[in-house]
């Protein structure tokens, strides 16, 4: 019961931490049309988690483990910005990071691990 209470902790504390991107600037996630912010993209995928919890699609590990490969990437964006400006190699690498966190949250809510 313990360690539940510390996941459980863990999550909100992760979720309070998605104000750190407060000051990142927009990137493309895809077509020249398209144009995502990535504080925005970043929103999208924590709302997906919390909405995979509530319904039960994510157990709390799923969630823990989803929301700490958010936090690495929200790092890795604020320390490419630490010099003023994101190179379009870093920008790249930070939407592919994007994209594979986006793939593992829509797998992760359609497998047959269910939180009762």
């Amino acid at each position: 019961m313990r360690s539940m209470k510390k996941l459980v902790l863990g999550i909100v504390v992760l979720f309070a931490s998605a104000g750190l991107a407060a000051a990142q600037d927009s990137y493309s996630t895809g077509g020249p049309n398209q144009r995502l912010n990535l504080r925005e993209k970043q929103r999208r995928q924590q709302a997906r988690i919390r909405e995979g919890v509530r319904s039960g699609q994510l157990t709390l590990r799923e969630a823990a483990r989803l929301e700490r490969e958010e936090a690495r990437i929200r790092r890795e964006t604020l320390r490419a910005r630490a010099d003023g400006q994101v190179t379009p190699r870093e920008r790249a690498r930070i939407t592919r990071q994007e994209n594979v966190v986006s793939r593992q949250i829509y797998r992760q809510k359609h497998d047959r691990r269910h939180r009762f």
